[in-house]
């Protein structure tokens, strides 16, 4: 197969670089465009300086030019900044890895509208072992269906912007699934006050923002005299970059179409 063409947007972000410092050690990706907004400092300078591994390509603040001379677009930035590129990948007929969470319905909506005409890999998380563990959660939860209480627990690094993580919700959606039971009327986000004794069929989420953690997620079966715990934790966001990679590769050969990292790695 032919190395895939790869632009990066918010190439100088944390997860930007660490993108960049994935396609440059791979044998089958190019990065051929990085982008990042107006102003950014090191807008005109080689993108893989920003890794320490100068590549010839250099960081441009011209989105619509930098997505068109690309395969395929990862884009870990923010919802809006996501829908917009997401329109150039649809004038262009580039592909596009979204790894950015936070979406609404509307967002999620357009994004599957695009995937009728684009291929799109749209997933909450990129790490190959967070997709083991959806698999995993599907058979816990069709095991432990009954006589046992549900609860994620989720903890991320200060600066990011939406809770629950999208990864913890993915979470939710795969255990609802399983036990049949619809998210949207069984979570519950968080506990204050007099809550009174806990809903068997409810499916609780709590949410932990600090410092510089990477990602770390739990999901707590808690029955009568046990209690098994499925968690991954990541000690640096190379493996959400990984993933990417290999998302971009599988849509070389897609025409279009919805996926995510389920459809990647061959686990549905």
């Amino acid at each position: 197969m032919n190395e895939v063409k790869i632009a990066v947007v918010g190439a100088c972000g944390r997860m930007g670089r660490m993108i960049i410092e994935a396609i440059l050690k791979n044998g089958e990706a190019t990065l051929i465009s990085a982008i990042d907004q107006p102003g950014t400092p090191a807008i005109g300078k080689d993108a893989g300086e920003l890794v320490g591994m100068p590549c010839g390509v250099l960081v441009s603040s011209d989105v619509e030019a930098g997505i068109a001379r690309a395969d395929c677009l990862i884009d870990f930035t923010r919802p809006q900044g996501t829908l917009e590129h997401l329109d150039i990948c649809l004038r262009h007929k580039v592909s596009i890895v979204i790894g950015t969470t936070g979406f609404d319905e509307a967002g999620k909506e357009a994004i599957a509208a695009a995937a009728r005409k684009i291929p799109v890999v749209f997933a909450p998380n990129m790490s190959v072992g967070v997709n083991v563990v959806f698999k995993l959660l599907d058979t816990a939860s069709r095991i432990l269906s009954e006589g046992y209480d549900i609860e994620i627990v989720e903890a991320h690094h200060k600066h990011k912007i939406d809770a629950p993580s999208g990864t913890a919700l993915r979470m939710g959606e795969v255990v609802a699934q399983a036990l049949g039971r619809d998210l949207k009327k069984c979570a519950v986000y968080g506990r204050e006050g007099v809550t009174g004794e806990r809903d068997q069929s409810t499916i609780g989420f709590a949410t932990v923002r600090g410092g510089d953690i990477v990602g770390d997620h739990t999901v707590m079966y808690c029955g009568t005299g046990e209690r098994v715990e499925i968690s991954h934790k990541a000690g640096s966001r190379m493996p959400y970059a990984l993933g990417s990679l290999r998302a971009a590769r599988f849509l070389a050969n897609q025409p279009s179409g919805l996926f995510d990292m389920q459809d990647v790695l061959g686990l549905r």
